[in-house]
């Protein structure tokens, strides 16, 4: 936890719960600019695996879905780390600074992840580390996003997935353009200079906590493995083939034979879609699927991500078979739960996987 940070949040009128940013006091008004304006959200709530070493590409390469080999300073790539039955255990998205390959995940999928992969590197010369306070991460999305953040730093990345180097007069900050419909760029750079940046932006964007951020992944279709729904899904159900989220001529990785298949037999029968659902209590990743479609007592699927929408209900994503998403109905929770509404997501499917 980066107290200095929280600290300097609380300025600007950051409210904390549990020691982090939830938001800064008008939570439905943060909702509703990520949609219609311009954020800046605080992204504390994510954290960071350091991998540095000289053997430290080859044994990721040899962990994740993704080629290793096409992150690169200027790339940055999301993947899945699986089990040898190919489950994801993380969804992290890669990027390099320097030396050193980041993994970005959830904060509480760090220590987990980090432990298990430290199992593997044995005689590796690779070091693996939490390196989620080494830097400050913030989120800046909106339709004048590109040209905020020009002005501020110099440069910007043009296209989904690339990366830039803000110059060291601009702060040296690394800047990460997201795929989605809504421009979006996750900066990576020391305190004081993100600090600064924060504050020079202060009158051309609404902040926010993590909420409305994760409101922009999910209609963005950008997969997230959470502590609820560690080995639920193989990475095709999250749609990580049509994100540049798996190698299919990188080699062996573990869990590889499991996601071969799937893409080579044409098995896929359940995958990521989004939705809204109008639920009386709030929908959280792993709550079940239902359908008529299916017996009573089987599930349809189980949600991936899910928050609150500012026009009311929930954007959901949710790994659903793909006979009921295509000509059925979910429901949430059970049977007679409330049914989820499927809308486009903003990439086409492959339904061989």
């Amino acid at each position: 936890m980066n107290v200095a940070w929280n600290d300097f949040l609380t300025r600007f009128g950051a409210c904390l719960e549990g020691g982090r940013v939830a938001h800064f006091g008008r939570p439905d008004v943060e909702r509703w600019a990520a949609l219609r304006g311009d954020i800046c959200s605080d992204l504390s709530c994510r954290g960071l695996i350091g991998a540095q070493g000289p053997d430290a590409d080859s044994f990721l390469q040899g962990q994740l879905t993704c080629d290793v080999r096409e992150v690169t300073p200027n790339r940055s790539r999301i993947g899945a780390y699986c089990t040898p039955k190919g489950r994801a255990l993380a969804c992290p998205r890669l990027f390099r600074r320097e030396e050193v390959l980041y993994l970005a995940l959830p904060r509480a999928l760090v220590e987990p992840t980090l432990t298990r992969l430290r199992r593997y590197v044995l005689r590796a010369k690779a070091r693996l580390e939490d390196a989620s306070d080494d830097w400050t991460r913030i989120g800046v999305a909106g339709p004048n996003a590109a040209l905020l953040l020009t002005q501020q730093l110099g440069v910007v990345p043009q296209v989904a997935n690339s990366v830039v180097r803000a110059p060291a007069d601009s702060r040296d900050i690394t800047v990460i353009r997201l795929p989605g419909s809504t421009p979006r760029f996750e900066l990576h750079g020391p305190l004081a200079a993100m600090q600064a940046l924060w504050t020079r932006i202060d009158a051309d964007v609404t902040f926010t906590g993590p909420e409305p951020w994760r409101l922009l992944d999910i209609l963005a279709g950008t997969p997230a493995v959470y502590p609820e729904t560690v080995e639920a899904f193989v990475p095709q159900m999250l749609n990580l083939q049509l994100l540049d989220g798996i190698g299919f001529q990188k080699g062996c990785y573990t869990g590889q034979e499991i996601v071969a298949r799937t893409h080579y037999l044409g098995k896929l029968k359940r995958r990521m879609v989004l939705a809204r659902v109008d639920s009386p209590t709030p929908p959280h990743p792993g709550d079940p699927l239902f359908s008529p479609q299916t017996d009573a007592s089987q599930s349809a699927g189980q949600l991936a991500d899910a928050c609150p929408h500012p026009d009311g209900g929930y954007a959901v994503l949710a790994v659903a078979l793909i006979e009921c998403a295509e000509r059925g109905t979910l429901c949430l929770n059970d049977i007679g739960g409330p049914a989820l509404r499927l809308e486009p997501l903003p990439y086409g499917f492959d339904p061989a996987g």
